[in-house]
Formats: C-alpha cells, structure tokens, sequence
C-alpha cells in the first residue's frame, strides 16, 4: 500500500481559496511526492464555473501544480451537472472520493457515486443565520449518512454530526495545520503601517475573517468601546481583515458607539504576513469556529490570542498558556482580556513564545499529511477486507 500513489478527487464549490481550499491546495502540493514510509498523492480539485472566467480557486489549484477539472453551471442548483459530474469522476476513476460542501454532499449521495467510490464528506462546521441556512442542514442530515467517512475539525462538530445521524465509527478529527511563520521585509510592514493611518505608539489588535455575523466581529467592536473606558489602557486600533455583508452594519456599529477612528476596516488581503507582522495581539471574537486557520497562524506568527471559548479553539490553545478564552458574545470579558495581554509584557511575551513552540511541534503540515495520507491508507485497506 505505502508504494502505489493514492488518487484522490476532491470536490469543492467555492469559487475562493478559503481557508479549507487553501488546506486542500497546500496538502496536495506537499504529498505529490513519496516521501519516507508515506506514498505520493496525487489531488485533482473538480470545482464548478460559472461563465467563461476560471475562478480564483482553479487558478490557485494549477498554480500549485495539482490537476483540475471543471463542471459548467448555470446556476447554484443546477440538475445538468449531474452527467457531467457522473462523466468527470469516472474519467479520473480516483482510489478516494472527496466532497468539502453540503451541495457536493448532496450531489454525490444523489447520483449514487458513493456506491462505486470510498467517499469521504468533509465537514466544517454549520451555521445557521437563515432560513436557508437551516434547510442546507437538513439536506446533509441525509447527505451524510450515505458516507463511508466523515472528517471533520473537532470535538463540538463531530457530536454535531452524531445529532443528525451519523454513526459515530464513522466520524474522524482532523486539525488544520499551519506553515511557519516568514517574517516580511520591515519597509513592507511599513507601509501598511501608513496605508491603514496607524501611528508608532499604537498597539494593534488584530481580526481576521469574513465579516458575517457569526464571526462576532460586532462583539468586538463593543469590547473596543468598552477598552477606551478602562483605566490603564494604552493606545490601539482594531484591524479588521477581510470582507463580506456586514461590513456596512460595522461601521454603523463603530459610528454609535464613537469608535469610529479605533476600528479600522482593511477588506480582503491575500498576503497576511505584513498585517501578522505589525499586530500586537489576536482577537478571535467568533461565535462558532471548527479549527480556525487564524489561530493556528497567530501562533505560528508569536502572536498572543484572545478568543472566545467556542468550537475547537479550546482543543488548540490551553488558557493563559498559548492564549487568554473567554466566553462567547461577551465583550466586556474580551476587553479585560485584551487589556490583561496589553499590560502585562511578561504575559504576552510567554504566551507568544510558548504558541509558537506549539504550532511549530503540533500542527506542522508535515504532521498532518502523515494524518491524513494514513487516514486515506487504513479506508483502503478496509475496503478489500
């Protein structure tokens, strides 16, 4: 088994490289090629396209070297692209079938692909902000059952799973990982230093992710209000990174609670080592999180988090060791936390260092390709049983 390269198809929606695209791209990359006792894989990324235009993913995927195939769609719901999927994964005919979205779930469940393919469905959390959000649930719920395995990010969501009926024999974790930390040129963390109007003397307490409810940056917006009025407080701005639908609501937000200059939002980045680089500490204000990318960045980056106690973030950080958790949707317990780290330099020096020793030993990607390459070896080897 060690010897023979494992082919694996990975199908993936999003038009983006998202935190779990860039992990499929990353691992694909780096298991293209034997190594020790671990076999080559070999990833081919089947996504949809809408239009003419390869999406940002695609592009990704052929930049890193992995092989990719697209599905035309006309829209989210397609039913033509149910030959088209039949045809495609019978052409590449892979040892292991992969879906990361509740669409592909459902597709690969409807047209009986699961029957002729180990499949493996990727899950990464829920939310449920709507109506539609709610029904997608409800489509997994059926979906999922159909899998040979299910892996998702941690503790929370695999008894998330287990509630919609999937057997737990079933049901594998499986951390991110995270590449170490490069430092950037000092002129390039300068320049962002002036492009966001931040001055020297200005702690810098960073954000990152999309700017949709659940990712509670509301909350800390509040917390910022409550940080200005507490008594030792140095000087700092908050630095959102990222975009989505609530920008407007923020800023509104920030305008009523007269923050309006403390809160700076720095939209979509693709490069965020200059912002890593600049930022005096973490903030992770989400109401639900499985294993976010951003905390295993922060500290591979020596950064010191504070974040709220949710998902799998306390499987990954351990209190007042490698970051300060507190309790969702609380934002006067987030301010005092983030005043704590401000304050006390032999806090928030310890906690830096001993994260950094942590994602350097525990969450490396070398350690999770051999995760997942032996995840992939032991179905296998099921399947011929």
């Amino acid at each position: 088994m060690s010897s023979k390269t494992i082919r694996v198809l990975t199908l993936i929606e999003n038009a983006s490289v998202t935190g779990p695209a860039r992990n499929v791209i990353e691992f694909g990359k780096m298991a293209a090629h034997a190594e020790e006792d671990l076999p080559a894989v070999e990833v081919t990324i089947v996504t949809y396209q809408r239009g003419a235009e390869e999406s940002a993913l695609a592009r990704a995927a052929k930049e890193a070297g992995l092989a990719v195939s697209t599905i035309a769609e006309r829209r989210r719901w397609d039913t033509k692209v149910l030959g088209q999927l039949k045809r495609v994964v019978t052409e590449i005919n892979p040892d292991i079938l992969e879906t990361r979205n509740v669409k592909s779930h459902f597709l690969v469940r409807l047209t009986r692909l699961h029957r002729k393919y180990p499949w493996i469905a990727w899950n990464h959390g829920y939310t449920a902000t709507s109506q539609l959000d709610e029904t997608y649930t409800k489509l997994d719920r059926w979906s999922l059952k159909g899998a040979y395995r299910v892996v998702t990010v941690c503790r929370p969501f695999a008894k998330e799973l287990a509630k919609l009926g999937v057997r737990k024999d079933k049901i594998t974790i499986l951390h991110n990982a995270v590449k170490p930390f490069v430092a950037p040129p000092t002129e390039e963390v300068e320049r962002t230093w002036r492009k966001l109007g931040i001055a020297d003397d200005e702690a810098v307490i960073l954000a990152v992710g999309r700017l949709s409810q659940e990712k509670g940056h509301a909350d800390l917006i509040r917390a910022a209000a409550i940080l200005s009025g507490l008594p030792g407080v140095p000087r700092f701005r908050v630095v959102i990174v990222g975009d989505g639908p609530e920008r407007e609501p923020l800023l509104r937000l920030a305008s009523e609670l007269g923050v309006t200059q403390r809160i700076k939002l720095a939209g979509f980045q693709r490069d965020m080592a200059p912002f890593y680089a600049m930022a005096t500490i973490v903030a992770v204000p989400s109401h639900n999180e499985g294993s976010p990318n951003v905390v295993l960045e922060a500290m591979a980056a020596g950064l010191p988090i504070v974040a709220n106690q949710v998902g799998g973030i306390p499987e990954i950080l351990e209190q007042d060791a490698t970051g300060l958790m507190v309790m969702p949707r609380n934002p006067d317990a987030m301010a005092r936390a983030i005043l704590r780290v401000l304050t006390d330099d032999e806090l928030r020096e310890r906690i830096a260092a001993t994260a950094t020793e942590c994602a350097a030993t525990d969450y490396t990607p070398q350690a999770y390709r051999r995760a997942l390459v032996e995840f992939y070896q032991e179905i296998l080897a099921s399947r011929t049983k």
